[in-house]
């Protein structure tokens, strides 16, 4: 929607107020970010360090046949027909299970015809398939489409609420397209989901003040009409939280007074809120904006911008996490068409946020072509405060990538971007399929990253455009000595490549497996036989450099390193932020089919 926001941003700076005295903690700056590092868009992982132990997780996988698009209700988080925009997800968990809600439009953004889709998991890890929760929308007989709007779609900022009667409901909003903000929307819609998986009919919880929307000429009824006390209790709980239901405010600003919070231009999109540990709710938006309530939402401080955060309009996602310390996720620049990377930093207060660290640095190839369909990770939400949480000390993520398919992130607690001693992973303590600790792992659908049942850290590959992703970060160091096992069991077009990186990514050392030959930029440094086991040593001592005894030159000059990355695919620049987002092209070739598998087992990781 980039004619919105252009909109939206002109009319920002246009009103801002000017701030002469700024006070951090203050209703006049909020938050801050004290770090200093700032991204570089040249690179995917934007240069910063990793935030360790962090799994990236693809949930659903876009994919259309024979480039079409076919039956609307159909989706898989694998390989059958379904839509390719897919967008805004949402996540609660729930009576130990994870539920993970997105909208889906046939290509573009806000194109209709537009529904919302719910997927779960019982560990956050391995998701079923997505099914429709709130269909397209169909009006009753008689009522049209008001001008200029042309057809339905769904649009949520919010999707779940767990009432206090322990109901979980879920939530979205119907509106017209293009634009279903105001005028443009219709109303909030709910359904109870049950302990058996099943769900309840749907029912308006609110109508939207920008238009005469009501039972007699809208699709569902009124949730007042339901017989069920119990879900009526819950819906009017909805109704009276007012940090819930704050994040609705932009697909319907409350022109019956319904919201506390005074934005008379506008300026806030997509709310997150947390309890910082004074106790007052800062209330975070797209584009930097930040808000103070001293009184649970009952009153708010003016919305203003936070001059050291640095964002476009992917969202940003506040919480407080499990460990006690306070976490802010966002892309950290301001390109709107490109959103990466997507990075998290922490507090100990929710007011000084620093240590700024990547959580998703992978930019796939996007390979639909849809209007708005930004690159990179984005549109982040995790699990919001008073929903149940999951067992473990980890934070959970979700987002979209690319607008096209939709992952989860687990992020381990807590949050930390450097590595002190030595590293000696064998996997042995580590169940099969089990998470993996302080490894960084990327994991699409078609390229799994698991450990075996031998206690082997395996990655398969059977991705055209995609690869299997595992980083292990140690202490930066000028001299160290790596030594792993490896088994390449199946190998075909693409090579493994195996980096040794400095903290913002450049590659001292990039080896490549393929065809029985390690080689760098091109020069033998060894071989191995496919099925066969063999140890790779690496030793760097400031600029020299040897492989399995061979010297050689380095990649790139480096003041020292600290990442050790195994990856089932070629080092990829793009897209990057020259890469055309809006020119029209038909899908990748060939991306709606598997190709043939590759597999490589990793064991014995030694870094010293």
């Amino acid at each position: 929607m980039i004619k919105y926001c252009l909109f939206f941003v002109a009319l920002s700076c246009a009103v801002a107020p000017l701030q002469l005295h700024s006070q951090t903690g203050t209703p006049a700056e909020p938050v801050r970010y004290v770090g200093g590092e700032i991204c570089n868009p040249r690179l995917h992982e934007g240069g910063f360090r990793y935030v360790i132990g962090t799994e990236n997780i693809q949930v659903m996988r876009a994919n259309r046949t024979d480039g079409t698009v076919t039956d609307p209700n159909v989706a898989d988080s694998v390989n059958t027909i379904g839509w390719t925009y897919n967008h805004a997800p949402n996540l609660t968990y729930w009576n130990g299970k994870f539920y993970l809600e997105y909208l889906a439009n046939p290509k573009d953004e806000q194109q209709p015809p537009g529904h919302t889709l719910l997927v779960t998991s019982t560990d956050g890890r391995d998701w079923g398939k997505p099914f429709v929760v709130f269909p397209m929308y169909k009006a009753p007989k008689g009522v049209t489409i008001p001008k200029p709007y042309y057809g339905y779609i769904m649009h949520q900022r919010m999707g779940f609420y767990t009432a206090p009667n322990g109901r979980l409901l879920v939530v979205g909003f119907y509106g017209h397209s293009y634009n279903p903000f105001k005028e443009g929307g219709i109303g909030r819609v709910v359904r109870e989901m049950k302990t058996d998986g099943t769900m309840g009919p749907i029912y308006f919880v609110r109508y939207s003040s920008h238009a005469a929307w009501n039972e007699t000429n809208t699709a569902y009824p009124f949730f007042e009409r339901s017989k069920d006390k119990g879900f009526k209790e819950a819906c009017r709980a909805l109704l009276a939280d007012r940090l819930k239901t704050l994040q609705w405010i932009d697909e319907d600003r409350g022109l019956d007074g319904f919201y506390t919070l005074k934005d008379s231009i506008n300026r806030v999109q997509a709310t997150s809120y947390f309890h910082r540990r004074d106790g007052k709710v800062v209330a975070l938006w797209k584009w930097s904006y930040a808000a103070l309530s001293p009184d649970e939402g009952r009153s708010w401080s003016t919305p203003v911008r936070c001059p050291s955060l640095i964002m476009a309009g992917g969202k940003q996602w506040g919480q407080r996490t499990a460990d006690g310390r306070y976490a802010l996720v966002f892309n950290p620049i301001e390109t709107q068409p490109y959103r990466y990377p997507l990075t998290m930093m922490t507090s100990r207060d929710g007011i000084v946020f620093d240590s700024i660290g990547v959580v998703h640095g992978e930019v796939p190839p996007r390979r639909f072509m849809g209007e708005n369909k930004d690159f990179g990770p984005c549109y982040v939400r995790g699990i919001t405060e008073g929903e149940q949480t999951p067992p473990g000390n980890d934070m959970w993520l979700t987002y979209s990538v690319n607008k096209e398919d939709i992952w989860v992130s687990r992020v381990q607690l807590p949050a930390r971007t450097t590595w002190t001693g030595p590293v000696d992973d064998n996997f042995d303590g580590v169940a099969e399929g089990g998470a993996i600790p302080n490894w960084n792992i990327y994991r699409p659908q078609w390229c799994q990253v698991s450990v075996d049942a031998l206690h082997h850290l395996s990655l398969r590959d059977e991705d055209p455009y995609d690869y299997a992703r595992a980083i292990r970060v140690f202490e930066e160091a000028k001299k160290v000595n790596i030594s792993f096992d490896i088994n390449v069991e199946e190998e075909h077009d693409e090579p493994l490549e195996v980096d040794v990186t400095d903290r913002h990514g450049a590659r001292a050392v990039s080896l490549s497996f393929h065809h029985g030959q390690i080689t760098m930029a091109g020069k033998p440094c060894g071989d191995y036989k496919v099925g066969q086991w063999r140890t790779v040593s690496i030793g760097i001592d400031g600029d020299g450099l040897k492989v399995n005894g061979v010297a050689l030159a380095p990649l790139h000059a480096v003041k020292g390193v600290e990442r050790l990355s195994f990856r089932t695919g070629r080092y990829r620049e793009l897209p990057d932020r020259n890469t055309p987002n809006q020119e029209p092209a038909p899908p990748l070739p060939g991306c709606d089919k598997k190709v043939a598998p590759s597999r490589y087992l990793i064991d014995n990781v030694s870094i010293r």
